[in-house]
């Protein structure tokens, strides 16, 4: 269980440190800048940790799945960037994917 909770630490420090980058404007700004790289160092420490355990391809798979969810919806939310009906359905496909790779998948270490 320990080591699901650092991919989920590792997801979440890697979405911040990308929402980040978006703020940093280039590396231009610097408090931006510094939680790009603190978060970044964060994600990945937390991802090698859940590779004692997890399958490198699921925690990968995992990994960018959600994360590509939670920047989309950010990039929406919060920068008021636009999502039309092929890349909702793109999307939508991913959370698919992880689903089944959690649900079904033997290769996942519960």
């Amino acid at each position: 269980m320990k080591n699901w909770i650092f991919l989920f630490i590792a997801i979440l420090t890697e979405v911040i440190a990308t929402t980040a980058l978006k703020a940093s404007d280039g590396f231009t700004r610097l408090w931006p800048s510094a939680l790009v790289v603190a978060g970044y160092g964060i994600a990945f420490y937390c991802l090698a940790l859940t590779l004692r355990t997890i399958p490198m391809g699921i925690a990968y798979a995992i990994w960018s799945g959600v994360g590509i969810v939670l920047i989309s919806a950010i990039a929406w939310l919060w920068y008021g960037q636009k999502l039309d009906m092929p890349a909702i359905l793109g999307i939508g496909l991913i959370v698919a994917g992880v689903m089944v790779i959690n649900l079904f998948s033997k290769s996942v270490a519960h």
